[in-house]
């Protein structure tokens, strides 16, 4: 008899599994990435080699994807922390953008000559502010009214955009260089920029790692992040416990909002150097949700993740150079982004595939051969 495919969780998931299904879907789609490559006449060995050698392969391909890395991993644990109270926090992108926002008209109406020691903790936190302030305006409205928080969310991103845009391309705003004829962002005063270390990488680095390390000690080691927990598996049995399931959510919002402001932060003190919209708007904060997906809401996870994402990102332009389509290139990202975060289906549950057992043929009765 034949029994039919059953899915089962695993419970506990042995590191051998954790790891190694992973890397089995990265295989699976470099093969199939290969095969898409020799049917467009590229060459799959030649392509990859290029991916490994402009995103990993020496310090100049590390701070470029490092660079990138900061920011993902900002979006990418605003995005954890919320999902881990199965929060929804689709604005990380519009929070990013209203840091940016924050963080650099406050550079600019803060004296020039005000020292970096006070201007970039200055700035930084407006970002953060700005960040979790936008987010308030989905955070209380799910507390206290139980509106759908995704709706909210995403639609803010919109507004924050538009926002952005107006600044510098409708407006002559605070914001806007007046001596350019071309819409452009005011450049930031030099002690308004984060050091640089190597490259184009910044001291955000150590923001974006010491913000890892801190929110999962705040959800792994102390009672506000096991009210967070309890709160993600089961609210109801929360508020029964007594919990303040309302300020919970609202500040966990709050917390998120505030780490995507803070990517906006980086970019525009480390990287851009004025508010430019073309340079945000690059999806930054919907690929956290990817980062924070895969990383299966582990603040520790987000940041390796980040990092292999961004390296995939940073190897497309150089894809480019040696032949390969852009529509090809976007098409190799897809496949490894799907593989890598579907394969976290497997490694949370095992499925059972059909057993089939054959029957015994029946005893031939006494004297049939006669």
């Amino acid at each position: 008899m034949s029994r039919g495919v059953r899915v089962q969780p695993r419970g506990a998931v042995r590191p051998g599994i954790r790891l190694g299904i992973p890397l089995a879907a990265l295989v699976a789609a470099l093969v199939a990435g290969g095969l898409v490559l020799l049917a467009a006449g590229n060459d799959p060995i030649e392509a990859y080699r290029t991916m490994f050698d402009s995103s990993m392969n020496g310090v100049n391909a590390w701070t470029r994807t490092l660079t990138l890395a900061t920011p993902l991993t900002l979006t990418g644990l605003a995005a954890a922390i919320a999902f881990r109270m199965r929060v929804y926090n689709i604005g990380a992108e519009g929070q990013l953008y209203m840091g940016a926002i924050a963080t650099s008209g406050l550079a600019l109406w803060l004296p020039a000559d005000t020292p970096s020691l006070v201007m970039l903790p200055a700035i930084i936190l407006a970002g953060a502010i700005a960040g979790a302030v936008w987010a308030a305006f989905a955070a209380v409205p799910r507390a206290l009214l139980g509106a759908d928080e995704i709706i909210t969310t995403l639609m803010l991103n919109f507004v924050a955009l538009s926002f952005m845009n107006y600044l510098i391309f409708g407006s002559m705003s605070f914001w806007r260089d007046p001596e350019r004829p071309v819409p452009q962002g005011l450049a930031l005063p030099e002690s308004a920029e984060l050091p640089i270390l190597s490259g184009r990488l910044h001291w955000g680095i150590f923001v974006a790692a010491g913000a890892a390390i801190g929110l999962w000690l705040l959800m792994q080691r102390t009672t506000w992040g096991f009210d967070l927990r309890t709160i993600g598996d089961s609210e109801a049995a929360a508020r029964y416990a007594g919990m303040p399931v309302a300020a919970r959510i609202i500040v966990v919002l709050g917390i998120s909002g505030a780490l995507a402001g803070l990517a906006g932060a980086v970019e525009v003190s480390g990287v851009t150097g004025r508010l430019d919209p073309k340079s945000l708007a690059v999806d930054i904060g919907f690929t956290g949700i990817v980062v924070a997906a895969v990383a299966r809401t582990n603040p520790l996870g987000v940041v390796p993740v980040a990092v292999f994402l961004a390296a995939i990102t940073t190897s497309g332009s150089s894809l480019q150079t040696v032949g390969v389509q852009s529509e090809i290139v976007l098409l190799l990202q897809g496949l490894i982004f799907l593989s890598v975060t579907a394969s976290e289906f497997f490694v949370t549950n095992r499925v059972e595939t059909p057993r089939i057992r054959l029957r015994s043929a029946p005893p031939e009765p006494e004297g049939a051969g006669a």
